[in-house]
């Protein structure tokens, strides 16, 4: 699976304003329900409920919350640039401002761990960071993902 697959040009927001991390997780909720057609406030309890289990701010400005949801069908993502970063309680007690959201089925196993470990590696890396950063539009934000996280997945031989 590829982030591609995972992320729609219209699950991705720049320039969002919130003040803190139950805000920036109500704002990923919002867009996720309306690209996914599902309940805002269910996604957002989905989030939360996971965030409450440990931080999903995995330093250097980024979080990569997720959740298991009834309705979905496939894999999903959003993409959200925050304006001013808010205090995540991530692992290096950064605040963050770069979150890649991760929606699965309820019934998903390894394909979820998968994908949160492919966004995680490449959120990593301090180039992609800042490339994310500088990015004015959804089309260049969703175009630095995906084919970044093809140029790093190995070819068949």
């Amino acid at each position: 699976m590829n982030i591609g697959d995972l992320l729609d040009r219209n699950a991705i927001a720049l320039r969002v304003s919130a003040a803190k991390k139950r805000q920036a997780l109500a704002v990923i909720a919002e867009i996720a329900a309306r690209s996914f057609g599902l309940e805002a406030g269910d996604l957002l309890d989905a989030l939360a409920e996971r965030e409450a289990a440990g931080s999903t701010g995995v330093g250097h400005g980024v979080a990569a919350p997720h959740a298991r949801l009834e309705g979905l069908d496939r894999m999903r993502g959003v993409f959200v640039r925050l304006e001013h970063p808010v205090e995540f309680d991530a692992v290096d007690d950064q605040p963050v401002d770069l979150m890649f959201a991760l929606f699965a089925p309820k019934a998903a196993n390894t394909e979820h761990l998968r994908a949160l470990a492919r966004v995680s590696r490449l959120l990593r890396q301090p180039q992609m960071r800042e490339q994310l950063r500088q990015a004015r539009t959804a089309d260049a934000i969703h175009a630095l993902l995906v084919q970044e996280a093809d140029a790093a997945r190995p070819s068949a031989a």
